[in-house]
């Protein structure tokens, strides 16, 4: 956790020996343990609330996509009432109009 080896825990130990005692050294030492599980226990709570918020988003875009139409289907639903540009060229249709026109002629 920490990258201590075998000397600088046995350091740790004397200096915690002569500093607070032998009496008082299990104390210290099953404080420290429960202050350190707490810590765990609260860094755990913490990421499985991110974790759940990020689900959430996650299915919310998800949602969000499905809901988004493919671009060439939504083109295709906006102009299908729309002429074609062929039927909106004037040259066309004054060509059909002549035509028609020498048709009655004939």
């Amino acid at each position: 956790m920490f990258d201590l080896g075998i000397q600088e825990l046995i350091v740790i130990f004397i200096v915690a020996l002569l500093v607070f005692g032998p009496k008082r050294l299990p104390e210290l030492g099953y404080t420290l343990g429960k202050t350190m599980n707490e810590i765990k226990k609260a860094f755990q709570s913490a990421k499985s609330e991110m974790e759940k918020e990020i689900d959430e988003v996650k299915e919310k875009v998800d949602e969000a996509k499905k809901d988004i139409k493919n671009p060439l289907e939504l083109k295709n639903e906006l102009f299908k009432d729309m002429p074609s540009l062929e039927d909106l060229r004037i040259d066309k249709h004054i060509e059909k109009v002549a035509k028609r026109e020498i048709e009655k002629k004939e």
